[in-house]
């Protein structure tokens, strides 16, 4: 049978497709196909920029520290560059997904990505705050230091919120309630992602890294931008509350 759009609906659902298209390309490029093992979402359509650009940030990151002397403050940027990639990792196998089982099974590794990854930024946090309180240590003296607070307090309240709307909706009046805030959550996380690395890129001013380290501005950047360009284009309209009608005008859902 065809649909709407005079293309076969075994055809849309074999290659995953449906309604759900991504911001850029073609319907399929980002969609889970049916039997398709769910680690492959992390390399589906642009996903190899993404995972290009957050291994070489990582890397930038750990060479720079591993090529000096390791002090106590080095956790930090280790702990917090993996972090970053774990969270990077909990967006790309969620966002191909589109089928009931395909969307809880994400969810799950979405939620343990999460897990290790938050658990890596919170011990950053934390031994940041306890190198601050030596003497001649000033907070937010930086644009770094501005960044990284709202980072820490967006990424972690996005975090909770993730949690207890899937996992505990009672507390959202029920499923129904909890459901309405998800194209929130979606939103909010790549905005939360990109002051992520906003604020690595920020570090590369810092005198710590200036004087120090010696991570340069434009690879940490480009780096970064890898990152962007491989997550937004499989960002999906229809998962913000957006679809597609026949003649691909774009329409609100219900």
């Amino acid at each position: 049978m065809a649909s709407a759009t005079g293309i076969p609906e075994d055809y849309n659902a074999a290659r995953g497709a449906g309604e759900e298209e991504p911001l850029l390309g073609q319907r399929g490029d980002a969609s889970q196909m049916e039997g398709q093992p769910l680690f492959m979402n992390l390399w589906l359509g642009t996903a190899p920029l993404a995972q290009a650009g957050i291994w070489i940030l990582a890397a930038i990151v750990w060479g720079a520290i591993f090529s000096h002397d390791m002090i106590f403050f080095s956790a930090h940027p280790l702990l917090n560059s993996a972090g970053l990639l774990l969270v990077t990792q909990a967006a790309l196998i969620l966002q191909p997904t589109h089928t009931p089982a395909q969307k809880r099974a994400g969810t799950l590794f979405h939620s343990l990505f999460h897990l290790f990854g938050i658990s890596s930024l919170l011990t950053g946090l934390i031994i940041i705050e306890i190198n601050k309180r030596g003497p001649g240590h000033e907070h937010f003296e930086s644009p770094h230091a501005i960044l990284g607070l709202i980072f820490y307090i967006c990424i972690f309240l996005q975090a909770f919120v993730g949690f207890t709307q899937y996992y505990t909706p009672g507390i959202y009046g029920g499923i129904d309630n909890a459901k309405k805030i998800w194209k929130y959550h979606r939103m909010t996380g790549y905005v939360i992602a990109t002051i992520g690395l906003a604020t690595v890129c920020a570090a590369t001013w810092t005198t710590y890294n200036v004087y120090v380290l010696h991570m340069q501005h434009w690879a940490v950047i480009v780096a970064a931008v890898f990152v962007l360009l491989g997550v937004v284009p499989r960002i999906k309209l229809s998962k913000f509350g957006f679809k597609k009608d026949y003649q691909g005008r774009e329409r609100l859902g219900s």
